[in-house]
This record gives structure tokens, C-alpha cells and sequence, in this order.
């Protein structure tokens, strides 16, 4: 279950990273998300991502 909620974490994690990225680069996404707004969800992009990776490496296999 740890695994499986880690590997959400992670996917998650990507995703904010480009799109907070892309929207930065692209000086916002319109009206919602201006520039700098934009690095709010890079930095949880990079939360969420770095969290699911340390979840799945630390969780142990039970077979």
C-alpha cells in the first residue's frame, strides 16, 4: 500500500514540475498563474516527488 501511494506521490510529483516549469518558462499560464506564481507548483512538484521516491526506497517488500 506504502508503495503503491509512493508511486502516486511521485507520478504527481512530475506532473507539478512540468507544469510549473512550462508555465514559468511561458511567462504564466494565462490569466491564472502568472510567472513567479508559477513556481508554487514546481516547489510542490518537487515535495510531492522527492517524498514518493524516499516512500518507495524506504518501504520494505513483504512477499
Amino acid at each position: 500500500m506504502k508503495r503503491a501511494f509512493g508511486a502516486i506521490l511521485t507520478v504527481l510529483g512530475i506532473i507539478g514540475i512540468i507544469w510549473g516549469a512550462y508555465a514559468f518558462v511561458m511567462g504564466g499560464d494565462g490569466g491564472a498563474i502568472g510567472k513567479y506564481t508559477a513556481l508554487v507548483p514546481f516547489l510542490v512538484g518537487l515535495i510531492f516527488f522527492f517524498s514518493g521516491i524516499g516512500l518507495v526506497k524506504t518501504t520494505k517488500d513483504q512477499t
